[in-house]
């Protein structure tokens, strides 16, 4: 079940809604569970086992972890968990990666492939697992207090809004809101006009600029036109897409009465690689550094060990998003950039340089980047990268000039402008202290944007998150 679609809009929310209102609070954690179940074992309900049981596992070691009676007994409970649940991500979302590139190996040896069936990957599993190994992390650390029950640990891990694709919240976030949260109509009513403007995202400009990388990326030997175009396409599409999910989430969660940290802020106006990963899907920043960074040693070993923990931390969160030699290269492509930052910083000095020139290179070098993250393997991206330089002829190809519609090219460049005009805007108000003209437009113009996007949804096929395949 996803947010944008008419089975979630038109039955689960208003009913899952209803149920968790009319309920006395002390039952409130119980329904958020059975709806998030539900909501999460409606297309695979094999998979829901899959959630039930790293919910179950996770919540019995920590009791036990909890009642150690040393610190060593606890940190043996801690390394349980923390393998159990990374050895289940493991298996789901990497083996097939790790048998077909031993079965290449293999094969340029002129020796027999490994027989395999291939692993279906839960949706929501690389969500859920972080979800549970920070929840262990900080309790042994001392930095959240013990769930008063299974069920409203288990509503933590599950909760709908954040359970398939972010954002990546630690339990100490959220304890105290499960115990005690304020619900009222202007909380609903905010929440509403947020799950409004993330589905507009999501539907109006995301959904409309996808073709257009899928066809500067999905046929062979693009032109230049094509090339660029279609890599535009792509960073406007990512953005409002899983922007438009976090939206969504986080609307979905005010309803309820749940307070989520914000996951994006102007990530296109960063003026380095290094501001860009504190602007962008902050909260798996947030995780990478806290439970990975910190553990290998962080900054505290001298300037050769900071640079390797960086560089392993960005490889690593590479491989995170997805099973592929792709991901891996995105993830140095991100951790190289840090680490040349990280020096030039250090030896040269130099102030940085003004916005006008930072944000255009910044958002070069993120646009290149992601050439590896969306293409299919590597020789796609190879060729990608041979017709962004040229050397496939210039212009547009008649296939995309099919995709370019005149529609499509004005979503595109209104994404773009809304990407860097409305942050200005902001800006602005808070400057002159501006009468929000804009936000009274934007609070009433929101409904009718919000009923065409829904009258849209009938004439279109279905188009996933980009994340819910992470």
């Amino acid at each position: 079940m996803v947010f944008s679609s008419y089975l979630f809009l038109f039955a689960f929310l208003p009913v899952a809604l209803s149920v968790y209102f009319v309920c006395p609070a002390r039952w409130r954690a119980h329904v958020i569970l059975g709806a998030s179940w539900l909501f999460y074992g409606w297309a695979q309900p094999a998979f829901l086992l899959l959630l039930v049981g790293v919910s179950a596992f996770t919540y019995l070691v920590s009791r036990q972890m909890m009642r150690a009676p040393v610190p060593g007994t606890r940190f043996r409970w801690l390394t349980l968990g923390v393998v159990v649940n990374l050895g289940t991500l493991l298996y789901f979302k990497y083996a097939n990666f790790a048998v077909a590139s031993l079965n290449a190996l293999l094969g340029s040896l002129h020796a027999p492939a490994l027989a395999w069936t291939q692993v279906l990957l839960p949706i929501g599993l690389s969500f859920y697992t972080f979800h549970a190994i920070s929840f262990l992390v900080d309790l042994y650390r001392g930095q959240a207090d013990p769930p008063e029950n299974f069920w409203s640990f288990a509503a933590f891990i599950a909760l709908f809004p954040h359970l398939v694709a972010g954002p990546v919240l630690k339990y100490h976030l959220l304890a105290e809101q499960f115990r005690q949260r304020e619900h009222s109509f202007a909380r609903f009513s905010q929440g509403a006009q947020r799950f409004m403007a993330g589905f507009c995202k999501k539907v109006l400009i995301a959904d409309m600029t996808a073709p257009l990388a899928v066809a500067a990326y999905d046929v062979p030997h693009p032109l230049l036109a094509d090339a660029w175009i279609g890599t535009l396409a792509y960073s406007v599409q990512l953005f409002f897409d899983f922007s438009g999910y976090t939206d969504m989430a986080i609307g979905l969660a005010l309803m309820m009465g749940f307070t989520f940290p914000e996951n994006f802020r102007d990530p296109y106006l960063a003026r380095s690689i290094t501001e860009f990963w504190t602007r962008w899907h902050i909260s798996l920043s947030s995780w990478l550094r806290g439970y990975l960074y910190i553990p290998l040693g962080g900054n505290r070993r001298g300037a050769g060990r900071t640079s390797l923990n960086l560089f392993l931390t960005m490889l690593l969160g590479g491989l995170w998003h997805g099973a592929g030699w792709g991901f891996v290269l995105w993830g140095a492509w991100n951790g190289g950039f840090l680490l040349l930052e990280r020096v030039l910083k250090r030896r040269l000095g130099r102030p940085p340089p003004p916005w006008w020139y930072a944000v255009p290179r910044t958002m070069l070098l993120v646009m290149l980047g992601r050439v590896f993250f969306r293409s299919h393997d590597f020789t796609t991206s190879m060729d990608v990268f041979a017709a962004l330089g040229g050397l496939h002829g210039g212009g547009l190809s008649a296939a995309f000039r099919l995709e370019l519609t005149p529609e499509r090219a004005v979503v595109l460049v209104l994404g773009v402008l809304l990407v860097y005009l409305l942050p200005g805007w902001r800006w602005l108000q808070a400057r002159i202290g501006a009468p929000g003209r804009f936000l009274i437009w934007a609070e009433y113009g929101l409904p009718p944007l919000f009923l065409f996007a829904l009258a849209l949804l009938t004439v279109r096929s279905y188009s996933p998150f980009l994340y819910f395949q992470f």
